[in-house]
């Protein structure tokens, strides 16, 4: 049975991609609080990924990180802290996380990381300086480890466009906003986080084999089309 450490899989996209996993892999967690559920397959160890040593793992398969920040403010309300706490948290700590379980990955059965973009990166949006400032890094980053480690560990990210999670509370707080994104979006809808894990799902399985080095848009059509 493969093994996947999911760093922030206590919630939202993270906790919905451990629920994904948990019956056909080990699924370890790292996260701050466990996540709400018990299975056989599971463990979790507590860990703030800037702050504390990450836990040492024996084997490991697939990684997937997917701590992210969404800090939506103009730019002159954007101070030098939120630029480098949104980088931190985005770029700093998959690097991190990376650099320390990058040799036991190596050893892994067809290894592959998977990160978080945004669609900011490629759609210009007011108020999404920072964020998409820090998603870019992750890019660079996918695109250079991804060349670096070929061929034998994929690197690629998913850019989601807005998932209903707590993180976006405020920008799904009531049914006009709700409504508001959804016409926004060509296919009239936003993503719950099922979509976003099982595009996760699929980059680990063998069915990617041949894909490295992508940013993966799953953005209900708002990158590519025009209304």
């Amino acid at each position: 049975m493969k093994t996947t450490v999911i760093v922030g899989g206590s919630k939202g996209i993270g906790f919905a991609i451990t629920k994904e996993l948990i019956s056909t892999q080990k699924v370890i967690v790292i996260s701050r609080t466990a996540p709400k559920l018990e299975h056989q397959n599971l463990t979790h160890f507590s860990c703030d990924i800037l702050t504390d040593n990450l836990p040492e793992i024996d084997a490991i398969d697939n990684l997937i990180y997917c701590p992210g920040s969404i800090n939506l403010k103009p730019i002159g309300r954007l101070s030098i802290d939120d630029f480098k706490e949104d980088f931190e948290i985005n770029v700093i700590g998959a690097v991190k996380t990376i650099k320390h379980y990058l040799n036991i990955l190596k050893n892994g059965t067809n290894p592959s990381i998977v990160l978080f973009s945004t669609v900011a990166t490629k759609l210009g949006m007011p108020y999404h300086a920072s964020i998409a400032t820090a998603k870019s890094g992750v890019e660079g980053l996918v695109k250079s480890l991804g060349a670096e480690l070929a061929p034998t560990i994929r690197v690629n990210a998913i850019a989601p466009t807005v998932t209903n999670t707590d993180l976006a509370a405020k920008l799904l707080r009531n049914d006009k906003m709700i409504e508001n994104i959804k016409e926004r979006h060509p296919l009239k809808r936003f993503l719950d986080p099922t979509d976003v894990a099982h595009m996760a799902s699929f980059l680990i399985s063998k069915k990617t084999q041949s894909i490295s080095g992508q940013i993966l848009e799953v953005d209900c059509g708002i990158v590519n089309f025009k209304l």
